[in-house]
């Protein structure tokens, strides 16, 4: 009876081919059918796309514009989705799906922004150059979330971190004249709050999540209350100095990757420093062992004399002042000004970069980019007058969020004591 079961899941199931195979290669095909059947028969007969490959008026370097007939790229693009559909369904290239759902999107995407600037012309690199700088914030609360959660201890108040960096770094640049100043406000500012957070998780062990969400709440209502009575009384103590774009010669003339990433200001090439040092400390260093021996097994690291407690308050204060740079981003680094609740989730989109990039600074930085990119093609399509609703293209970040978080935690493996209070026997 058995053997007749086996038989018939076979025939049912061919080799090759499994659930996941099933669902993959149907969101292939269904983004081949949106290319297809929504955008493709929405644009004119004859309509050229004008993708411009230069940013400023007289680059060193300048490229031709690509010019694209936007229906029959919006077409091929449908078939590069659809080509992927089949070769998931016959598993032509193995168990590298990231292959595919990398190749898919990005075809997926192009076609869209085909359809979008249909006879219009889009800044390419603009959008490039955008999708950096609206990742910097998310990669600096990615990374805080990685620092923590590495050695055990999960930080929902990045949200919180943020803001009130940005709220000291208003302050204190604009008291003092000096940007750097408001940095180091910020940064004091998060650590402090991490403080906060490792006390309450460490020592007294209160669930993670509430510690997290109360000082969310609290940084929240504060910055909020302080905003009202004191910044919109005194405007001086709002016009923090800001920081300059540092364009770096030679590097900046390159066609496409020079504007993109080396005509930022300080907090671009910070984030980069960091990601750099959090991936060398974590992966290369005796530091990164005990602080992912503590994160993975605890009790088994402090059987070989590693200070668990320690460790875990080093790493979530380290976290801290790592989103308390990042808050500054929004004031010294963006705005030049605070507003009340102005990092508006980006806290918690870093979680979800965090996640996505599988707890590790690299990875968090390619997860950062992709939010990064929602949150830049909404402001983008908002410019060309998209017939896309402006409700819909201000969700698009939170959406991805959740599309992400929803999709891939699963997949992904946590550090195995994250969350996890140690009590030493």
């Amino acid at each position: 009876m058995a053997d007749v079961s086996a038989a018939a899941s076979a025939i049912a199931t061919p080799r090759g081919i499994n659930r996941r195979a099933i669902g993959l290669a149907a969101f292939y095909f269904g983004l081949a059918a949106i290319l297809v059947l929504v955008l493709g028969r929405d644009i004119e007969p004859g309509s050229e796309t004008i993708f411009g490959l230069n940013l400023g008026s007289a680059p060193k370097i300048k490229l031709p514009d690509l010019v694209v007939p936007s229906t029959t790229m919006v077409y091929l693009m449908a078939a590069v989705c659809a080509f992927c559909g089949a070769l998931q369904l016959t598993r032509a290239i193995g168990a590298r799906w990231a292959l595919l759902i990398s190749i898919a999107l990005i075809a997926f995407i192009f076609g869209f922004l085909t359809w979008a600037a249909a006879g219009k012309s889009m800044s390419l690199v603009g959008v490039f150059q955008t999708t950096v700088y609206r990742a910097v914030p998310i990669t600096f609360g990615a990374l805080s979330g990685v620092l923590c959660e590495r050695s055990g201890v999960v930080n929902i108040a990045i949200e919180g971190m943020l803001l009130s960096g940005a709220f000291v770094a208003a302050v204190v640049a604009s008291a003092t004249g000096n940007n750097w100043l408001g940095v180091i406000g910020a940064v004091i500012a998060g650590a402090l709050l991490a403080a906060v957070l490792a006390v309450l998780s460490i020592r007294y062990r209160v669930n993670q999540i509430i510690a997290g969400t109360v000082i969310n709440i609290f940084a929240v209502g504060l910055t909020s209350f302080l905003s009202t009575r004191v910044l919109q009384q005194n405007q001086d103590l709002n016009t923090p100095p800001r920081f300059e774009p540092i364009v770096v010669p030679v590097l900046s003339d390159i066609p496409i990757v020079g504007p993109v990433f080396f005509s930022g200001n300080f907090f671009t090439y910070a984030v980069f420093a960091l990601i750099i040092v959090i991936h060398f400390a974590l992966f290369y260093t005796r530091y990164g062992l005990r602080v992912r021996s503590v994160g993975e097994h605890p009790r088994a690291a402090d059987t070989v004399g590693i200070n668990v407690v320690f460790t875990r308050y080093r790493n979530v204060i380290f976290g801290g002042m790592v989103a308390g740079l990042g808050g500054a981003y929004f004031t010294v680094g963006s705005t030049g000004n605070f507003e009340r609740e102005m990092t508006a989730g980006r806290g918690f989109i870093g979680l979800a970069a965090m996640i996505f990039g599988g707890w590790t600074p690299i990875g968090a930085f390619l997860a950062g980019l992709v939010f990064g990119f929602a949150d830049a093609l909404q402001s983008r399509l908002s410019i060309l007058g998209s017939p896309v609703p402006s409700e819909f293209l201000l969700m698009v970040p939170y959406i991805t969020t959740i599309v992400v978080v929803a999709g891939l935690i699963g997949r992904v493996r946590m550090p195995a004591a994250d969350g996890t209070p140690y009590v030493k026997e």
